[in-house]
């Protein structure tokens, strides 16, 4: 159903069209209306089916009906969501949802400072896009007030469940007007999450399941290779170069790696941005404007990342190391093979990680095809070129690399007078 057709505000529909938005996806054809109704709403589909817009346009529609003009009274939509990248990202799409309306979209998340933070509070905002650590500290504070708000979202829910958030969303929960609208959204969720969800919402409560046979889109093609654990660098090199003009996400299991691997690469001269929760908030939003705008090419990232970025035209993602949660690899390889657009996603499989990669495999319901390596095939890629550092010489190069950056992050002492 083409957005035209909807009971929605012209300036909305405008701004859809103006984002390449025309027709609703299955996600959004079952939604909206039961969102427009008041309904709660427990929805579970995969990455890159505009989950997001499910719940935004909706929403932004009720409140501009409702206004009579620019001024804001008060928040009456709260989204709570697991990550400063994700609190950005939707952010940004309920903006441009929103663009030219007389709704008011605000950010907020931990990491930066707080006061432009509360002066924007102050000025008065319809819709709060957060993360729950700096929500708390500003509710604590008095500086946001729950009494007006009638729509409370979870996105990616069962990661903000699995955290521990639930006694953090029971309080919130009583806080809230008593007839306020609970949603869920998610593009996963287990036996024990749902269980938790559905005590959070009404007993009349919505549940929308798209494509439930298919965990990952099926825009996305998977492939595994299976390599040693210390060669997995030459084959990221490899590909990389083979592939030069490509948008790569790689995927590792810590903040550690991420950096290592960035290192690596920069030392074979192939330019590599990390991302993890150990930056500062500034670094990782340079990140992600670098790698958006395409000025660097290959972002490594841990999974605090994975359900952050939405950013068109990833080509490839790489899973350097397979996930130690399963779950996680959908929303991992959920990054390219976005909206119609198809992608690859492959994973570097070592001896040890082949417990995680059959979890993988029976989480998906098939097997993951394998990329067959001839041992010429492989000894040609790791074989060590002139200069290549040692191992001693790598873990100084990381540690120095740690020391420099935590001088950075160290705030000067001011002079007593």
């Amino acid at each position: 159903m083409k957005f035209e057709k909807y009971p929605i505000s012209e300036t909305i529909k405008r701004n859809l069209s103006q984002l390449g938005l025309i027709r609703a996806t299955d996600i959004q054809f079952k939604s909206i209306p039961s969102i427009m109704d008041g309904e709660d709403v427990l929805a579970i589909a995969e990455t890159g089916t505009g989950k997001t817009g499910a719940f935004a346009i909706p929403i932004i529609d009720k409140i501009e009906k409702f206004k009579l003009n620019k001024r804001s009274f008060g928040i009456v939509c709260i989204v709570m969501v697991p990550t400063h990248e994700l609190a950005q990202q939707i952010g940004d799409v309920f903006k441009g949802i929103a663009y030219r309306t007389k709704v008011k979209v605000y950010s907020l998340f931990g990491g930066v400072e707080q006061g432009p933070q509360i002066q924007k509070l102050q000025d008065g905002i319809d819709i709060l896009v957060t993360t729950p650590g700096r929500m708390f500290d500003l509710i604590n504070q008095g500086y946001i007030r729950l009494q007006r708000v009638s729509t409370l979202v979870l996105d990616e829910a069962d990661h903000m469940l699995d955290l521990g958030f639930i006694e953090d969303i029971k309080y919130i929960k009583k806080m809230l007007p008593k007839n306020h609208q609970t949603l869920f959204f998610s593009a996963t969720i287990n036996k024990e999450i749902k269980k938790l969800a559905y005590s959070q919402v009404k007993g009349s409560a919505i549940r929308i399941q798209i494509s439930p046979e298919n965990r990952v889109s099926r825009n996305v093609s998977h492939k595994v290779m299976f390599v040693e654990m210390d060669d997995k660098r030459f084959f990221l090199e490899r590909f990389i170069t083979d592939h030069p003009t490509s948008k790569i996400i790689v995927f590792v299991r810590t903040r550690v790696r991420a950096d290592r691997v960035a290192l690596a690469m920069g030392r074979v001269e192939i330019q590599a941005l990390s991302i993890h929760g150990e930056k500062e908030q500034s670094e990782r939003s340079d990140v992600m404007f670098l790698f958006k705008a395409g000025k660097c090419n290959i972002l490594i990232a841990t999974d605090v990342s994975a359900r952050g970025i939405d950013i068109p035209d990833v080509n490839y993602v790489i899973n350097y190391d397979l996930p130690e949660k399963t779950e996680n690899y959908v929303h991992r390889v959920g990054r390219t093979g976005r909206g119609i657009k198809k992608g690859l996603a492959i994973s570097f499989c070592s001896r040890d990680e082949k417990d995680h990669l059959e979890a993988i495999e029976t989480y998906l319901g098939k097997k993951i095809e394998v990329i067959k390596l001839g041992k010429k095939d492989y000894d040609d890629t790791v074989e060590h070129p002139d200069g290549e550092l040692t191992m001693k010489e790598m873990i100084e190069e990381i540690s120095a690399f740690e020391r420099k950056r935590k001088v950075k992050k160290r705030k000067p002492i001011k002079k007593k007078k």
